[in-house]
């Protein structure tokens, strides 16, 4: 796992990420991380503390490192 990831992360968003937060760094609507997490597809691990969903900003830069490291190179 990338230290950097996680510092940039961490220094942007802080320790934990909202789901406004996880859809800018990604680049996604945030209904759609919404329907990837109801249908179990969501890359990210998220929990609910309250009523609010969060990510832990090791866990969006675990997901990270390894969509980069599965990247097809040919593409």
């Amino acid at each position: 796992m990338s230290l950097l990831h996680e510092a940039i992360i961490a220094e942007k968003y802080g320790l934990r990420l909202t789901i406004e937060q996880l859809a800018e760094a990604l680049g996604l609507a945030k209904n759609t991380i919404y329907n990837q997490i109801a249908n179990g597809s969501f890359g990210v691990k998220t929990y609910l503390d309250g009523k609010q969903r969060w990510t832990d900003y090791r866990d969006l830069a675990a997901y990270l490192d390894a969509v980069r490291g599965s990247a097809d190179s040919r593409a």
